[in-house]
């Protein structure tokens, strides 16, 4: 029925979301170095911009569905960025491409897997877990909000709504916390006071990949 929002999308229609990612980051990457800068050394949105630039080149050069895109925005997170974010944020995305690989529409149930998968990934290679002031504390409500959204009928448009809503108040939240792993957490109190970079680029990423999903939902 016109109007009315798709349940789901292609797979090989998906390129296009992690490209909204990519643009997303480029345009946040001086914004995430300041706050990189208040509690680290200042290079997080350097970096991201770094690799998430280099996936674009590639698949402007071999463009690939939903899955393939992830799993080369993957590869190129965990071989050319240094420090922790790197394998985080490529475990993360490899987590997600894995687990839509073999499927030709990407749903919300799907979706939620993605990355309920791609939050284990991280969980499995890091210290970290929700409260230490790190993604995980804008990632997690992310997903709580995406999941309790579907549990309770909403569509796939409404619960990503409900993602970015919560994403960007686990973001903020990051700012009265106290950073328990990483270079941040030396600073003992003195890491209050500032949102963490890594929810911050969390946040950057999925807000973009659900604006992106969106328009794919679109009859």
């Amino acid at each position: 029925m016109e109007g009315v929002p798709l349940r789901s999308f292609p797979n090989t229609d998906g390129m296009s979301i992690v490209l909204a990612a990519v643009s997303a980051i480029q345009q946040d990457k001086e914004r995430l170095c300041d706050l990189d800068g208040a509690t680290g050394d200042g290079d997080h949105g350097i970096n991201m911009n770094k690799g998430f630039t280099l996936c674009a080149e590639a698949l402007a050069a071999s463009p690939k569905d939903f899955s393939g895109s992830l799993l080369q925005l993957s590869g190129i997170l965990m071989r050319d960025i240094g420090g922790s974010m790197g394998p985080l944020y490529g475990s993360f995305f490899r987590a997600m491409g894995r687990t839509c690989l073999e499927a030709p529409d990407i749903d919300g149930a799907l979706f939620l897997s993605m990355l309920e998968k791609g939050e284990q990934a991280v969980l499995s290679i890091g210290q970290a877990h929700r409260g230490d002031k790190t993604m995980l504390d804008c990632l997690g409500p992310a997903l709580d909000a995406f999941r309790i959204a579907l549990d309770g009928g909403e569509t796939f448009p409404s619960a990503l709504l409900r993602m970015k809503a919560a994403a960007a108040c686990g973001r903020d939240a990051t700012y009265d916390m106290l950073a328990r792993v990483g270079r941040a957490s030396r600073l003992g109190e003195r890491s209050r006071g500032h949102i963490d970079a890594g929810a911050a680029s969390c946040c950057t990423i999925l807000c973009a990949m659900a604006d992106g999903i969106a328009l794919r939902l679109q009859p």
